[in-house]
């Protein structure tokens, strides 16, 4: 069990180098958003003309084709992230289309873009939103808006993380010396970190 132990330790601590690294560095950084996140986001504002199709049927009554409008905009517009479910406003007389919206964003780590089409023109106003290198990693450190492989990523490390703090005590509980002074360590950094808590949290 020692052999394995220290194998897994040692294997489990270089695959999560940079990642423990990423983690640590970034932790700093979300706790801290006032030194590191820009203050000014860059803020991009394009107009784009969608295909009449996609606001009619074969038979030229209005229809929207919601699949179509966001496969458009992803590929003409250069637009990343996971984009939402369009909201769709209409108001039609005698079949004819008298005024009609529709509202949409797509969501990314620190990338946010905002879109808003006038079915009457065609006419896409998209609103690009770049909050910095720094809110990328922020968001991908929360897995905010990074895609469910990269949550499943999140996860994985946490259990390796917890593999690799079990492995380490494995190794200790045979050392009987350093065992003790081990544990005398750990119920300090409990007790002061209960301490801060109870004491410095609002």
């Amino acid at each position: 069990m020692q052999v394995w132990a220290r194998r897994l330790h040692i294997y489990i601590s270089m695959a999560l180098l940079l990642v423990v690294l990423f983690f640590s560095i970034t932790g700093i950084t979300l706790n801290r958003p006032s030194l590191f996140v820009a203050s000014q986001p860059d803020i991009e504002e394009t107009i784009l003309s969608l295909p009449q199709a996609l606001f009619n049927d074969a038979h030229g009554a209005v229809a929207v084709n919601k699949s179509g409008i966001v496969s458009y905009l992803t590929e003409h517009a250069n637009l990343s992230g996971q984009p939402s479910a369009l909201d769709v406003f209409t108001e039609i007389e005698d079949g004819e289309l008298i005024e009609g919206e529709i509202a949409m964003d797509y969501k990314g780590p620190g990338y946010n873009v905002a879109v808003f089409i006038d079915m009457t023109t065609t006419e896409a106003v998209i609103e690009k939103t770049h909050y910095g290198v720094i809110a990328v990693l922020n968001d991908l450190h929360k897995g905010r808006n990074s895609g469910d492989v990269w949550k499943f990523f999140i996860d994985i490390t946490a259990l390796l993380m917890v593999f690799f703090v079990l492995t380490g005590v494995c190794l200790l509980v045979p050392k009987k010396k350093t065992f003790a002074t081990s544990l005398k360590w750990t119920l300090f950094g409990s007790l002061v970190t209960l301490a801060i808590f109870v004491v410095a949290v609002p």
